[in-house]
Protein backbone atom coordinates (compact mmCIF):
# COMPACT_ATOMS: atom_id res chain seq x y z
CA UNK A 1 0.00 0.00 0.00
CA UNK A 2 1.29 3.44 -0.95
CA UNK A 3 1.88 5.97 1.83
CA UNK A 4 -0.62 8.85 1.66
CA UNK A 5 0.70 12.39 2.11
CA UNK A 6 -1.70 15.32 2.53
CA UNK A 7 -0.44 18.47 0.82
CA UNK A 8 -2.39 21.64 1.54
CA UNK A 9 -2.53 24.60 -0.84
CA UNK A 10 -1.11 22.56 -3.70
CA UNK A 11 -2.78 24.69 -6.39
CA UNK A 12 -1.09 27.89 -5.21
CA UNK A 13 2.25 29.18 -6.41
CA UNK A 14 4.73 27.23 -4.29
CA UNK A 15 2.48 24.23 -3.83
CA UNK A 16 1.88 23.89 -7.57
CA UNK A 17 5.65 23.75 -8.11
CA UNK A 18 6.14 21.34 -5.21
CA UNK A 19 3.41 18.80 -6.03
CA UNK A 20 4.69 17.83 -9.53
CA UNK A 21 8.27 17.69 -8.18
CA UNK A 22 7.23 15.51 -5.24
CA UNK A 23 4.95 13.33 -7.38
CA UNK A 24 7.73 12.59 -9.86
CA UNK A 25 10.36 11.90 -7.19
CA UNK A 26 8.42 9.64 -4.83
CA UNK A 27 6.54 6.97 -6.77
CA UNK A 28 5.69 5.13 -3.55
CA UNK A 29 3.62 8.06 -2.25
CA UNK A 30 -0.02 8.81 -2.88
CA UNK A 31 -0.56 12.56 -2.83
CA UNK A 32 -3.83 14.04 -1.58
CA UNK A 33 -3.86 17.72 -2.55
CA UNK A 34 -6.42 19.95 -0.83
CA UNK A 35 -6.90 23.52 -1.98
CA UNK A 36 -9.78 25.94 -1.51
CA UNK A 37 -9.13 27.39 -4.99
CA UNK A 38 -9.41 31.01 -3.93
CA UNK A 39 -8.26 33.63 -6.44
CA UNK A 40 -4.64 32.54 -5.79
CA UNK A 41 -5.18 28.85 -6.61
CA UNK A 42 -5.46 27.55 -10.18
CA UNK A 43 -5.79 23.92 -11.29
CA UNK A 44 -4.14 24.87 -14.59
CA UNK A 45 -0.93 25.04 -12.54
CA UNK A 46 -1.22 21.27 -12.06
CA UNK A 47 -2.14 20.29 -15.61
CA UNK A 48 0.92 18.04 -15.93
CA UNK A 49 -0.40 15.71 -13.21
CA UNK A 50 -2.52 12.70 -14.11
CA UNK A 51 -5.29 11.85 -11.69
CA UNK A 52 -5.26 8.25 -10.61
CA UNK A 53 -4.16 5.99 -7.79
CA UNK A 54 -1.18 8.20 -6.92
CA UNK A 55 -2.80 11.64 -7.05
CA UNK A 56 -6.09 13.00 -5.79
CA UNK A 57 -7.26 16.62 -5.77
CA UNK A 58 -9.83 17.76 -3.23
CA UNK A 59 -11.42 21.20 -3.34
CA UNK A 60 -11.90 22.22 0.26
CA UNK A 61 -11.12 24.49 3.18
CA UNK A 62 -8.50 23.48 5.74
CA UNK A 63 -10.69 25.10 8.40
CA UNK A 64 -13.39 22.48 7.74
CA UNK A 65 -12.60 19.99 10.48
CA UNK A 66 -15.16 17.45 9.30
CA UNK A 67 -13.57 17.38 5.85
CA UNK A 68 -10.02 17.09 7.21
CA UNK A 69 -11.07 14.23 9.51
CA UNK A 70 -12.72 12.49 6.54
CA UNK A 71 -9.55 12.80 4.44
CA UNK A 72 -7.39 11.32 7.20
CA UNK A 73 -9.75 8.37 7.61
CA UNK A 74 -10.46 7.81 3.91
CA UNK A 75 -6.83 7.92 2.78
CA UNK A 76 -5.03 6.90 5.98
CA UNK A 77 -2.94 10.09 5.90
CA UNK A 78 0.56 9.48 7.29
CA UNK A 79 2.20 12.82 6.55
CA UNK A 80 1.22 16.47 6.11
CA UNK A 81 3.06 19.15 4.16
CA UNK A 82 1.25 22.40 4.86
CA UNK A 83 1.56 25.18 2.28
CA UNK A 84 -1.98 26.57 2.40
CA UNK A 85 -2.04 30.20 3.51
CA UNK A 86 -3.28 33.65 2.70
CA UNK A 87 -0.03 35.39 1.84
CA UNK A 88 -0.44 38.79 0.19
CA UNK A 89 0.60 41.54 2.61
CA UNK A 90 -1.46 44.29 0.93
CA UNK A 91 -4.58 42.15 1.21
CA UNK A 92 -3.88 41.48 4.89
CA UNK A 93 -3.82 45.22 5.51
CA UNK A 94 -7.16 45.84 3.82
CA UNK A 95 -8.86 42.64 5.06
CA UNK A 96 -7.03 40.87 7.89
CA UNK A 97 -9.82 38.56 9.10
CA UNK A 98 -9.41 35.88 6.42
CA UNK A 99 -5.69 35.69 7.25
CA UNK A 100 -6.49 34.80 10.84
CA UNK A 101 -9.09 32.24 9.80
CA UNK A 102 -6.92 30.43 7.25
CA UNK A 103 -3.43 30.82 8.65
CA UNK A 104 -4.21 30.38 12.35
CA UNK A 105 -7.47 28.42 12.57
CA UNK A 106 -6.67 26.31 9.51
CA UNK A 107 -3.26 25.34 10.84
CA UNK A 108 -4.78 24.46 14.21
CA UNK A 109 -7.40 22.25 12.57
CA UNK A 110 -4.79 20.33 10.59
CA UNK A 111 -2.52 19.89 13.61
CA UNK A 112 -5.28 18.73 15.90
CA UNK A 113 -6.80 16.26 13.45
CA UNK A 114 -3.34 14.83 12.74
CA UNK A 115 -2.57 14.51 16.45
CA UNK A 116 -5.77 12.63 17.19
CA UNK A 117 -5.43 10.37 14.15
CA UNK A 118 -1.77 9.52 14.70
CA UNK A 119 -1.43 9.52 18.49
CA UNK A 120 -2.99 7.67 21.43
CA UNK A 121 -1.92 10.27 23.95
CA UNK A 122 0.85 12.87 24.42
CA UNK A 123 4.25 11.46 23.41
CA UNK A 124 2.76 8.13 22.32
CA UNK A 125 2.11 7.38 18.65
CA UNK A 126 -0.29 4.65 17.56
CA UNK A 127 1.27 1.47 16.23
CA UNK A 128 2.19 1.94 12.58
CA UNK A 129 2.10 5.75 12.79
CA UNK A 130 5.45 6.32 14.52
CA UNK A 131 7.03 7.93 11.44
CA UNK A 132 4.18 10.34 10.64
CA UNK A 133 5.32 13.93 10.35
CA UNK A 134 3.67 17.36 10.04
CA UNK A 135 5.75 19.89 8.10
CA UNK A 136 4.72 23.54 8.21
CA UNK A 137 5.87 26.10 5.63
CA UNK A 138 6.27 29.64 6.98
CA UNK A 139 7.97 32.89 6.02
CA UNK A 140 10.89 35.11 6.98
CA UNK A 141 8.42 37.94 7.57
CA UNK A 142 7.68 36.59 11.06
CA UNK A 143 11.07 37.96 12.16
CA UNK A 144 10.14 41.55 11.32
CA UNK A 145 12.66 43.81 9.63
CA UNK A 146 16.45 44.09 9.54
CA UNK A 147 18.80 47.05 9.44
CA UNK A 148 21.52 47.35 6.84
CA UNK A 149 23.40 44.39 8.28
CA UNK A 150 22.61 41.06 9.89
CA UNK A 151 20.61 37.99 8.89
CA UNK A 152 17.54 36.20 10.22
CA UNK A 153 18.49 33.00 12.05
CA UNK A 154 16.26 30.28 13.43
CA UNK A 155 16.57 31.76 16.93
CA UNK A 156 15.88 35.37 15.87
CA UNK A 157 13.03 36.68 18.06
CA UNK A 158 9.69 37.01 16.29
CA UNK A 159 8.59 40.59 15.56
CA UNK A 160 5.90 40.46 12.84
CA UNK A 161 4.78 43.84 11.52
CA UNK A 162 1.73 43.07 9.33
CA UNK A 163 -1.50 41.11 9.86
CA UNK A 164 -0.12 38.54 7.39
CA UNK A 165 3.18 37.99 9.18
CA UNK A 166 1.42 38.03 12.57
CA UNK A 167 -0.93 35.28 11.43
CA UNK A 168 2.01 33.20 10.18
CA UNK A 169 3.89 33.77 13.43
CA UNK A 170 0.84 32.54 15.32
CA UNK A 171 0.67 29.40 13.21
CA UNK A 172 4.39 28.75 13.74
CA UNK A 173 3.90 28.93 17.49
CA UNK A 174 0.98 26.52 17.33
CA UNK A 175 3.18 24.01 15.50
CA UNK A 176 5.88 24.49 18.13
CA UNK A 177 3.36 23.92 20.93
CA UNK A 178 2.24 20.59 19.48
CA UNK A 179 5.83 19.38 19.61
CA UNK A 180 6.45 20.49 23.19
CA UNK A 181 3.01 19.65 24.62
CA UNK A 182 2.12 16.46 22.74
CA UNK A 183 5.46 15.20 21.43
CA UNK A 184 4.13 15.44 17.89
CA UNK A 185 6.66 14.95 15.09
CA UNK A 186 6.72 18.41 13.49
CA UNK A 187 9.13 20.53 11.49
CA UNK A 188 8.90 24.12 10.26
CA UNK A 189 10.67 25.96 7.48
CA UNK A 190 10.78 29.74 7.09
CA UNK A 191 11.58 30.84 3.57
CA UNK A 192 12.61 34.09 1.94
CA UNK A 193 10.74 35.66 -1.02
CA UNK A 194 9.98 33.05 -3.64
CA UNK A 195 9.78 33.72 -7.37
CA UNK A 196 9.46 31.61 -10.48
CA UNK A 197 6.84 29.96 -12.71
CA UNK A 198 3.16 29.89 -11.71
CA UNK A 199 3.28 32.87 -9.32
CA UNK A 200 0.08 34.89 -9.03
CA UNK A 201 -0.10 38.14 -10.98
CA UNK A 202 -0.47 40.24 -7.82
CA UNK A 203 3.09 39.60 -6.62
CA UNK A 204 6.01 41.92 -7.39
CA UNK A 205 7.88 40.04 -10.11
CA UNK A 206 4.79 38.93 -12.10
CA UNK A 207 3.45 42.49 -11.80
CA UNK A 208 6.66 43.91 -13.24
CA UNK A 209 6.66 41.48 -16.16
CA UNK A 210 2.93 41.85 -16.85
CA UNK A 211 2.94 45.65 -16.69
CA UNK A 212 6.06 45.92 -18.82
CA UNK A 213 4.73 43.70 -21.59
CA UNK A 214 1.45 45.64 -21.58
CA UNK A 215 3.46 48.91 -21.78
CA UNK A 216 1.77 50.11 -18.59
CA UNK A 217 3.38 52.00 -15.72
CA UNK A 218 5.35 49.71 -13.40
CA UNK A 219 4.65 50.84 -9.80
CA UNK A 220 7.40 50.56 -7.17
CA UNK A 221 6.71 51.37 -3.52
CA UNK A 222 8.54 54.26 -1.84
CA UNK A 223 12.13 54.73 -2.96
CA UNK A 224 12.54 51.15 -4.23
CA UNK A 225 15.29 50.42 -1.70
CA UNK A 226 13.41 47.73 0.24
CA UNK A 227 15.61 44.64 0.20
CA UNK A 228 14.49 41.01 -0.07
CA UNK A 229 16.40 37.73 -0.21
CA UNK A 230 15.12 36.08 -3.40
CA UNK A 231 14.67 32.30 -3.58
CA UNK A 232 13.87 30.44 -6.80
CA UNK A 233 10.78 28.34 -6.16
CA UNK A 234 12.25 24.98 -7.18
CA UNK A 235 15.18 25.52 -4.81
CA UNK A 236 12.59 26.06 -2.07
CA UNK A 237 10.77 22.85 -3.05
CA UNK A 238 13.99 20.87 -2.73
CA UNK A 239 14.58 22.42 0.70
CA UNK A 240 11.08 21.51 1.90
CA UNK A 241 11.59 17.95 0.68
CA UNK A 242 14.85 17.68 2.64
CA UNK A 243 13.39 19.10 5.84
CA UNK A 244 10.32 16.86 5.63
CA UNK A 245 12.38 13.70 5.16
CA UNK A 246 15.61 14.44 7.05
CA UNK A 247 15.05 17.40 9.36
CA UNK A 248 15.16 16.91 13.12
CA UNK A 249 11.78 16.74 14.81
CA UNK A 250 10.76 19.96 16.53
CA UNK A 251 13.31 22.02 14.62
CA UNK A 252 12.95 25.06 12.37
CA UNK A 253 15.04 25.48 9.21
CA UNK A 254 15.44 28.78 7.40
CA UNK A 255 15.55 28.44 3.61
CA UNK A 256 17.03 31.48 1.85
CA UNK A 257 18.68 32.01 -1.49
CA UNK A 258 21.49 34.32 -0.33
CA UNK A 259 20.32 36.60 -3.12
CA UNK A 260 19.67 40.00 -1.55
CA UNK A 261 18.38 42.50 -4.08
CA UNK A 262 16.46 45.74 -3.58
CA UNK A 263 13.23 46.33 -5.48
CA UNK A 264 14.80 48.92 -7.76
CA UNK A 265 17.44 46.42 -8.87
CA UNK A 266 14.78 43.75 -9.41
CA UNK A 267 12.63 45.93 -11.65
CA UNK A 268 15.61 47.35 -13.54
CA UNK A 269 17.11 43.90 -14.16
CA UNK A 270 13.81 42.45 -15.38
CA UNK A 271 13.37 45.41 -17.71
CA UNK A 272 16.89 44.96 -19.09
CA UNK A 273 16.24 41.26 -19.77
CA UNK A 274 12.93 42.03 -21.46
CA UNK A 275 14.76 44.54 -23.65
CA UNK A 276 16.79 41.57 -24.90
CA UNK A 277 14.17 38.82 -24.94
CA UNK A 278 11.10 40.80 -26.07
CA UNK A 279 12.17 44.25 -27.32
CA UNK A 280 9.56 46.99 -27.49
CA UNK A 281 8.30 47.71 -30.98
CA UNK A 282 8.88 51.45 -30.44
CA UNK A 283 12.56 50.91 -29.65
CA UNK A 284 12.26 52.33 -26.13
CA UNK A 285 13.50 50.64 -22.94
CA UNK A 286 11.04 49.03 -20.55
CA UNK A 287 12.71 50.84 -17.65
CA UNK A 288 11.06 54.07 -18.82
CA UNK A 289 7.77 52.64 -17.52
CA UNK A 290 8.97 52.58 -13.88
CA UNK A 291 7.13 54.95 -11.52
CA UNK A 292 7.35 55.38 -7.75
CA UNK A 293 4.17 55.27 -5.66
CA UNK A 294 3.29 55.90 -2.01
CA UNK A 295 4.91 53.32 0.24
CA UNK A 296 2.90 50.47 1.72
CA UNK A 297 1.83 50.78 5.36
CA UNK A 298 4.24 48.96 7.67
CA UNK A 299 6.58 48.11 4.79
CA UNK A 300 9.55 46.18 6.23
CA UNK A 301 12.84 47.58 4.98
CA UNK A 302 15.00 44.49 4.65
CA UNK A 303 14.72 40.72 4.96
CA UNK A 304 17.67 38.34 4.63
CA UNK A 305 18.02 34.74 5.76
CA UNK A 306 20.99 32.84 7.15
CA UNK A 307 20.56 29.37 5.59
CA UNK A 308 23.61 27.88 7.32
CA UNK A 309 21.60 25.37 9.36
CA UNK A 310 19.89 23.67 6.42
CA UNK A 311 23.09 23.86 4.39
CA UNK A 312 25.23 22.23 7.09
CA UNK A 313 22.73 19.71 8.48
CA UNK A 314 20.89 18.63 5.33
CA UNK A 315 23.29 19.54 2.53
CA UNK A 316 20.88 21.96 0.85
CA UNK A 317 22.14 24.73 -1.40
CA UNK A 318 20.32 27.03 -3.78
CA UNK A 319 21.03 26.09 -7.39
CA UNK A 320 19.92 29.42 -8.83
CA UNK A 321 21.18 32.92 -8.20
CA UNK A 322 18.77 35.75 -8.87
CA UNK A 323 20.06 36.49 -12.34
CA UNK A 324 19.80 32.87 -13.56
CA UNK A 325 16.44 32.26 -11.91
CA UNK A 326 14.85 35.43 -13.22
CA UNK A 327 15.72 34.53 -16.82
CA UNK A 328 13.97 31.17 -16.36
CA UNK A 329 11.02 33.00 -14.83
CA UNK A 330 10.75 35.53 -17.66
CA UNK A 331 11.00 32.73 -20.23
CA UNK A 332 8.07 30.96 -18.55
CA UNK A 333 5.91 34.09 -18.62
CA UNK A 334 6.80 34.80 -22.25
CA UNK A 335 5.80 31.23 -23.17
CA UNK A 336 2.29 31.99 -21.87
CA UNK A 337 1.76 34.87 -24.31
Amino acid sequence: MKKSILITGGAGFIGANFVPYFFAKYTDYRIINIDKLTYAGDLKNLSELIKGDRYKFVKGDICNRELIEYLFEEYNIQGVIHFAAESHVDNSISGPEVFIKTNVNGTFTLLDVARKYWMDKPFQYKSGFEECRFHHISTDEVYGTLGKTGLFKEDTPYAPNSPYSSSKASSDLLVRSYFHTYGMNVTTSNCSNNYGPKQHDEKLIPTIIRKALALESIPIYGDGKNVRDWLYVLDHCIGVDLVYHKGRSGETYNIGGRNERDNLFVVSYICSQLDILQPRSDGQNYSELIIFVEDRAGHDRRYAIDATKIEDELGWKANENFESGIVKTIDWYLSKI
